[in-house]
């Protein structure tokens, strides 16, 4: 029987402890997609409790105590601090196989030096030794990036937002680079005319320019764009529930533009040839930026209206879509890579099922000069715990090249979550260690062997973006 959480945590044989701690371990981090909020780096936030840091907006947390009975104003409501740190606590023992109850218990253990585990006996014990911690410089927003070792950290960032506080922390002189993320969904949203018209404006103030004409949003688009590259953006990132792939003519795209700012509904038809008018043109605009795109496809978002109009989005009420996108997303990238606009392109799926289908969808458009010039993402969202890390790797590795693959990224919105970097590294080690003991991978090409890891886990994410 092994000790939980020990230095050896999910790794199984010799050849595996060897890889993650001699090659892995101490590799700096580079999290190329996330949502922390530049304001608090900016600003180097100090957090009020370690329920502002682990529950302030954590929907995966949420998701858990309401599964466990807790009453709503104990995860999103009016309740104190020490009450929804509590109900927390409570809750986290029924979290036995979840990957919070790992993740949480590493986090404790990475940041405060905890080794206790989180339950309702401890809970009072650890919310004081974590809020008496926080008061310590070294644990504001800042200080927790640096005890991480990360070197790079891309936000999420809409085309309208001004990137001031990108700029303050590049002007600031802070060592971690801290890079703006091109997310520009909010533009192809026209099912509410109004809420579009309401962003149109938004866009056009960013940019000091009025947006009157399909023309003026294009070219809006295009300065923003360009106005991110500026600030080191070197990425896109696009929240999709499907690939939009329908042909759409100048014509109708303008058309259907200004029907949308003359406040009338679109019909089902004209939202998609829209959306797939622009998506393309996006593609296009980081093709010749030279950036990376990322495809985060197929969730069923706020699937609980009561809910989704007490809390708006983002709140825990999102679930696995089952569409068949294979056809749609094997069309956009063909008429992109035809055109010759095929940028270097990242593909997450939200569903499991789709692996295999985005393992030997990326082998379709692989173009040298780049190694894994498209690649299948990590897994991502509900997939991002043991079994789906193991499951996205396993379809890599037997349908394409595991070794160019650039490794895993926090998706989050906390300042707590660098540990599933190193979560992921032991999973890496594991699986590769463990072929190696069984003879599935020569031990004398040991050499090569730890490089592949020292790529997955740092370097192949560095030469990819160009950090």
């Amino acid at each position: 029987m092994k000790n939980f959480l020990n230095k050896d945590f999910l790794l199984q044989t010799e050849t595996a402890q060897m890889l993650f701690h001699e090659q892995a371990e101490h590799l700096p981090i580079i999290d190329y997609h996330c949502h922390l909020n530049p304001k608090e780096i900016a600003e180097d936030h100090r957090f009020n409790s370690i329920t502002e840091l682990w529950l302030g907006g954590d929907h995966y947390k949420w998701r858990a105590m309401r599964s466990n009975g807790v009453e709503e104003k104990y995860i999103t409501g009016n309740a104190s601090d020490w009450e929804k740190f509590q109900k927390w606590a409570e809750t986290m023992p029924y979290c036995m196989r979840n990957p919070l109850y790992h993740w949480t218990h590493l986090e404790l253990r990475t940041a405060f030096g905890i080794n206790k585990l989180l339950n309702a006996k401890t809970a009072r014990e650890i919310f004081d030794e974590c809020n008496e911690k926080l008061q310590k410089p070294d644990f504001s927003a800042r200080g927790l990036m640096l005890h991480y070792n990360v070197e790079v950290v891309c936000t999420t960032d809409d085309p309208s937002d001004s990137l001031i506080f990108h700029k303050q922390i590049r002007e600031s002189g802070f060592k971690i680079k801290v890079l703006p993320t091109w997310r520009p969904d909010k533009a192809m949203d026209i099912e509410n005319p109004e809420r579009f018209k309401t962003y149109i404006e938004t866009l056009g103030e960013a940019a000091n320019r009025n947006i009157n004409t399909y023309a003026d949003f294009l070219d809006v688009l295009q300065l923003r764009h360009d106005y991110f590259a500026s600030m080191g953006c070197r990425l896109s990132d696009h929240g999709l529930c499907e690939f939009y792939t329908e042909d759409c003519t100048e014509a109708e795209f303008k058309q259907i533009f200004h029907k949308v700012m003359d406040g009338k509904q679109p019909t089902t038809e004209e939202v998609v040839k829209f959306r797939s008018a622009l998506l393309l043109e996006f593609a296009r605009q980081d093709a010749e930026a030279g950036w990376t795109q990322q495809f985060h496809y197929g969730p069923m978002r706020n699937n609980n209206s009561r809910m989704f109009n007490k809390l708006g989005p983002d709140s825990g009420f999102d679930s696995i879509g089952t569409r068949n996108t294979s056809e749609s997303l094997s069309r956009f990238l063909d008429k992109l890579d035809s055109k010759g606009q095929l940028a270097k392109t990242i593909l997450y799926c939200i569903n499991p099922a789709d692996n295999e289908m985005l393992a030997t969808m990326i082998g379709n458009f692989q173009e040298g000069p780049t190694p894994g010039k498209i690649q299948f993402g990590s897994g991502w969202w509900f997939n991002d715990q043991l079994d789906g890390m193991e499951r996205q790797m396993n379809a890599l590795s037997v349908l394409g090249l595991l070794s160019r693959f650039v490794g895993m990224l926090t998706d989050s919105r906390s300042f707590l979550s660098y540990p599933r970097h190193e979560y992921f590294r032991r999973q890496l080690c594991n699986i590769v260690g463990q072929d190696v003991e069984d003879g599935k991978l020569p031990a004398e090409e040991m050499s090569f062997i730890e490089q592949m890891v020292r790529d997955i886990s740092y370097y192949n994410a560095k030469r990819y973006f160009n950090f």
